[in-house]
């Protein structure tokens, strides 16, 4: 417990055989639980997470969710829970299974469903477990444990409901991150400002975050994204609930890593979970009032720069017949500034809007 909150820490996990022992094994005393979610590894991850939720639960058999279906092999019992071998498993431990730590819980996809999937299935369980303050934390070990109060401050103290890490906050950081993930989080943090309405956010990737029981209630969690544009999903719902969001200023480590993303496909989907996001957030945030200077200035720059886009296309086929004019450039680029403009306008009235909900930290 800390500060009078229970804490969960979602630990979502993927072939990382080579790192989930040392997270596991570095979490903080106050922790109360983790949720140590395995996605369907193909190596060892599994069998270690096991071993330290055997050695976490004095004499009771190490609970273990129902999301592997049952089967001989894994000795699934009526209810669907899998049931371990933990003589076995304490056997392995050095101190011979002594309690060490916060309860570890072992969940187990019985197909693999993603970075989203696995921290959807640790929230839903988080919730419904009512836990003050639930922690996400990979399990390649790129997240410093020491850090952990810094994000869960923000929230105890009442100045926010989510608290994420930003890796961009200081020069620092930024020169440890690799020059082409800078340039992405730099584009990508952009976007999600549009998109989530939380104009003082910076690193939108950041899988270091925390948020209250009251915000993880308000949103449809159960419908998160399975992959990992998961966290521009989220920071879009929680906009729409009125949460606030802290943006935590904590540095960036890289060690021997590899990273899962598949950039061919991150790089639409996210476009289009973005575009969805920011669609969701105007209907809901405006329809009350469709005459609210955010939406009015949009769909008018989205207009005007549509009509840009086919007095240039009519100005090409015109230079193509050899019956070039200035006209047709000269209103082009007069749409195109004015469409410009109506966009910083719009942008202006909804960062005013959403002021308070951004959190500096």
């Amino acid at each position: 417990m800390y500060r009078r909150h229970t804490i969960g820490v979602i630990v979502p996990a993927y072939n990382e055989e080579d790192h989930i022992s040392d997270v596991l094994a570095t979490m903080p005393d106050f922790v109360d639980r983790i949720y140590a979610v395995d996605d369907n590894s193909t190596d060892d991850t599994w069998r270690i997470i096991r071993t330290y939720a055997a050695a976490s639960r004095e004499g009771d058999r190490a609970e273990t969710d129902a999301l592997e279906s049952g089967s001989p092999e894994t000795g699934a019992s009526e209810n669907g829970a899998i049931e371990d071998d933990d003589e076995q498993l304490r056997a392995s431990l050095p101190d011979g299974g002594a309690v060490v730590g916060p309860e570890i819980v072992p969940i187990r996809h019985a197909e693999n469903q993603g970075a989203g999937g696995a921290l959807r299935t640790g929230y839903v369980r988080a919730r419904d477990d009512d836990i003050d303050i639930t922690v996400t934390m990979d399990a390649d070990g790129q997240m410093d444990p020491d850090q952990l109060p810094k994000l869960l401050d923000p929230i105890v103290e009442g100045d926010a409901d989510y608290a994420k890490g930003n890796r961009l906050a200081d020069r620092a950081s930024r020169r440890e991150m690799p020059p082409f993930r800078l340039f992405g989080n730099w584009v990508l943090t952009q976007l999600t400002k549009i998109a989530s309405g939380y104009w003082r956010l910076q690193d939108p990737q950041n899988g270091y975050t925390a948020i209250s029981h009251d915000a993880l209630s308000a949103i449809d969690i159960e419908s998160l994204p399975d992959d990992h544009e998961y966290p521009n999903d989220l920071l879009v719902r929680l906009n729409v609930a009125e949460m606030r969001v802290a943006d935590v200023s904590m540095p960036a480590v890289y060690a021997d890593e590899e990273s899962t993303i598949q950039y061919e496909t991150f790089i639409p989907v996210t476009s289009i979970t973005l575009l969805r996001g920011f669609c969701q957030r105007m209907k809901t945030q405006f329809a009350a009032d469709r005459l609210h200077p955010t939406v009015l200035c949009y769909a008018a720059g989205i207009g005007v720069l549509a009509a840009a886009a086919a007095i240039a296309t009519l100005g090409g086929v015109h230079a193509v017949d050899g019956e070039a004019s200035v006209r047709e450039p000269t209103a082009a680029a007069f749409a195109l500034l004015t469409s410009v403009g109506l966009f910083l306008i719009a942008m202006r009235t909804d960062a005013r809007d959403n002021a308070e909900l951004g959190v500096r930290r």
